[in-house]
């Protein structure tokens, strides 16, 4: 079996000390690295989740894991310690530069960073600003996430909603056209008793509707399926040619904070129960099932993301620290391969992008991981 090792260390601004990292790796090859960027040398104090008794479903990993020197909640990799030395690319500060970077998304050359309910659009290769847009209303609360199918882009909100954008052709201005659930698929639905549901003692909603905040969205191109999933633990599915909602799953016992979508259509769900779910769609089945449960965060879980063929999965949690997860040559499972440290806070978000991972922390900075030979 080939195990992969991905690591990170952390580096302060201007500081060339390198770090040492704890990795056991039984083969002959030595680990893989990664460099890191860091924008911020301050430190806090990690917050604190209530582990949930372990699922039935579970994927064991066949490391020995103990507790990491910087990281309480979290455990490491021994015995064989490597020298990992970091690397400063690059960093940026959000116009809302006194709020946390809540979501980075790439598509094409440009870079999406959000900041409370504000969506900032970069130039990825100069980092200027190129437009920002849901800036005028602060009522829909922070965004969590953004993605983009169809032409369109789509961004989950605190107030329940997802809003569905598309770029001006002669402004290059991003434009609102609708919402999910769309006007016409609410107005289908809710003139049948059984569309409602129980979302909590005494009030009913449309299955089709998220009842709390919608914390992350995913899409997968080869279905044209999008995945989002909320503070409501749920997980719904939506068609992207009509925009209507096609299933809604009870997809954790507490708060759902992302989802991530592999090309075969692998859906990981990370919630606030610290898990990582991952579900699939059996051949000729209509909906989605369990396939299994992945638990070694022993806090919440905030951010998912995948390498482009599937095969490594990133979590980050409220720890400060990035889990990497990598399916084992022999089976089709995950197993935990090293973790990435450096944030002084919560980890909120992160993207994978070609042989970069950038995460976005509550401590206000974007760090960009670099893997190395």
């Amino acid at each position: 079996m080939r195990v992969r090792s991905w690591l990170a260390s952390r580096r302060a601004t201007n500081s060339t000390q390198d770090s040492n990292f704890s990795f056991s790796n039984n083969q002959s090859q030595p680990p893989k690295q990664y460099h890191a960027s860091d924008a911020s040398s301050s430190s806090d104090n990690t917050p604190s989740t209530t582990s949930t008794e372990t699922s039935s479903v579970s994927l064991q990993s066949n490391l020995s894991l103990q507790t990491l020197p910087s990281v309480p909640s979290l455990q490491k990799i021994t015995p064989e310690t490597l020298n990992v030395s970091s690397l400063c690319l690059d960093s940026l500060k959000p116009q809302q530069n006194h709020l946390p970077v809540t979501c980075l998304v790439v598509q094409d050359n440009l870079l999406y960073a959000a900041s409370s309910h504000e969506i900032n659009v970069y130039d990825r290769t100069s980092l200027s600003l190129i437009d920002s847009f849901n800036d005028k209303d602060s009522s829909v609360g922070s965004v969590k996430s953004v993605t983009f199918c169809d032409g369109k882009i789509f961004s989950a909100h605190q107030d329940c909603k997802i809003r569905v954008w598309k770029v001006s052709s002669t402004t290059k201005h991003h434009k609102l056209v609708t919402t999910l659930p769309t006007p016409n698929d609410l107005l289908r639905r809710s003139v049948l008793p059984k569309n409602y549901v129980n979302v909590r003692r005494h009030k009913k909603l449309l299955w089709i509707k998220h009842a709390d905040a919608v914390t992350g969205l995913a899409v997968n191109d080869n279905n044209g399926l999008i995945y989002s999933v909320s503070w409501d633990k749920s997980l719904k599915v939506w068609r992207a040619s009509d925009l209507q909602c096609l299933e809604s799953i009870k997809a954790h016992e507490d708060a759902v904070n992302a989802v991530a979508v592999s090309v075969d259509g692998t859906v990981y769900t990370g919630s606030a129960d610290c898990r990582i779910r991952v579900w699939g769609k059996p051949l000729n089945e209509k909906r989605h099932v369990l396939v299994a449960t992945l638990e070694k965060h022993k806090s919440a879980v905030n951010a998912l993301a995948l390498n482009d063929d599937g095969s490594v999965l990133f979590s980050g949690a409220c720890d400060r620290s990035i889990l990497v997860w990598e399916r084992e040559d022999s089976a089709n499972l995950m197993v935990v391969t090293g973790a990435l440290r450096g944030h002084n806070k919560a980890i909120l978000t992160l993207i994978n992008v070609s042989d970069l991972l950038l995460s976005g922390s509550a401590d206000q900075t974007v760090r960009i991981w670099k893997e190395g030979a």
